[in-house]
């Protein structure tokens, strides 16, 4: 769940805390398959692509020491994405949780700690609070539909 405004404090008293980040760009290796310019549209992949090598210099010209990261703010969004299709399978989803933690990793790279903060499993009694939430909303949408069909019925009597 989170500490409620725990950003906004930081932010706040620690107004440094927040940047702009450099990413580098991603390189690829051409495959061998035809020319150089073989007609891919911008977007496409351009061939295999070369790991970025984290072991230079930070590209934001500032290095770190630990980087830790919450992996709920990270796994929530890469299962559950906006703007295009869930994963299909849990294989897709690990994969798009590990580039996605990559990224972040290449972007501040970390020289002597890496932490991963991750939930464990749901209590059960919070389970089945979420499980009675679902059903008793599940119940009012059917009870609300149904007295919209009621009062559409009598106002197609009057």
């Amino acid at each position: 769940m989170g500490v409620p405004a725990l950003f906004r404090w930081l932010s706040k008293k620690y107004p440094k805390i927040v940047t702009n980040v450099v990413e580098e760009e991603q390189r690829y290796a051409p495959t061998g398959e035809g020319r150089e310019d073989d007609g891919q549209a911008d977007g496409e992949e351009k061939g295999v692509p070369i790991p970025i090598d984290i072991s230079g210099k930070n590209p934001n010209g500032e290095e770190f020491d630990c980087l830790y990261l919450d992996m709920n703010g990270i796994v929530h969004p890469c299962t559950h994405p906006e703007g295009k299709p869930a994963p299909e399978t849990e294989e897709d989803m690990m994969l798009e949780v590990f580039k996605y933690t990559e990224r972040v990793v290449n972007m501040v790279r970390p020289r002597k700690l890496l932490m991963m903060a991750i939930d464990g499993v749901a209590p059960r009694a919070k389970m089945n609070q979420q499980r009675s939430r679902r059903f008793r909303a599940a119940q009012e949408a059917r009870e609300k539909e149904e007295e919209m069909a009621k009062a559409l019925e009598e106002w197609k009597k009057a």
